[in-house]
């Protein structure tokens, strides 16, 4: 599996987020340094989890497309009359 990579603003946004959190849930300070380690160890470890979600979530949408594709195909299926002599 391939490594995310966030874009600078994605994780400047997320190293925020992250301050904010432990400030406002657990009357914390962190630095910046300290929460983009704990992002970077986050994506590390939770990763391939919901990366392996949106994987199983992909196929069920796709296999559900397919199953309705199907479905329109058989209905628009002309009958075949047969002539018997």
């Amino acid at each position: 599996m391939l490594k995310l990579k966030l874009e600078k603003e994605q994780k400047n946004e997320l190293v925020s987020r992250v301050q904010d959190y432990f400030y406002k849930e657990r009357s914390e300070e962190i630095g910046e340094l300290s929460a983009e380690f704990l992002i970077d160890y986050m994506i590390a470890e939770l990763g391939p989890y919901i990366y392996n979600q949106a994987i199983q979530d992909a196929l069920k949408l796709v296999g559900d497309k397919m199953v309705a594709l199907e479905d329109d195909l058989h209905a628009i299926e002309k009958p075949i009359a047969f002539n018997r002599r």
